[in-house]
C-alpha cells in the first residue's frame, strides 16, 4: 500500500523523477510473471522430456490420442506399441503422455 501511494505522489518542485520508479511496476509484473507462468511450464517440459527419454521395453503408456497399451521396442524417435494381442502400432515418442502407474484402477 505504501509504495502504490509513493507512485501516485507527485514529486517536489525542482526535482525529477527517478526514472526507475517509473519501470519499477513493468519491472515487477515481469518477475511475477516468470515465477507463476514461465518457470513452471519450464519444469513441466524437462518432466515431460525426461519421462520420454527413459522409456523402457515393458513400460505401460497412454497416446495422445488416448490408446492404452504396451511397449514391445524403444527406437530414437518412435515406440512400437502393442494395444491388444500381436497387435502392433508404431508411435512417435512425442505422442506418449503419462506411464501408468501412478493410475487408481477403476471400479
Amino acid at each position: 500500500m505504501l509504495n502504490s501511494i509513493l507512485l501516485m505522489m507527485q514529486p517536489a518542485e525542482g526535482t525529477e523523477a527517478n526514472p526507475l520508479m517509473s519501470f519499477l511496476p513493468l519491472l515487477l509484473i515481469i518477475v511475477v510473471f516468470y515465477f507463476f507462468m514461465i518457470r513452471p511450464q519450464m519444469k513441466r517440459q524437462k518432466e515431460t522430456r525426461k519421462f520420454r527419454e527413459a522409456l523402457a521395453k515393458g513400460d505401460k503408456v497412454v497416446t495422445t490420442g488416448g490408446i492404452y497399451g504396451k511397449i514391445s521396442e524403444v527406437k530414437e524417435t518412435y515406440i512400437m506399441l502393442e494395444v491388444a494381442k500381436d497387435v502392433l502400432i508404431k508411435v512417435d515418442k512425442n505422442g506418449i503422455v503419462k506411464d501408468m502407474s501412478d493410475v487408481q484402477p477403476q471400479r
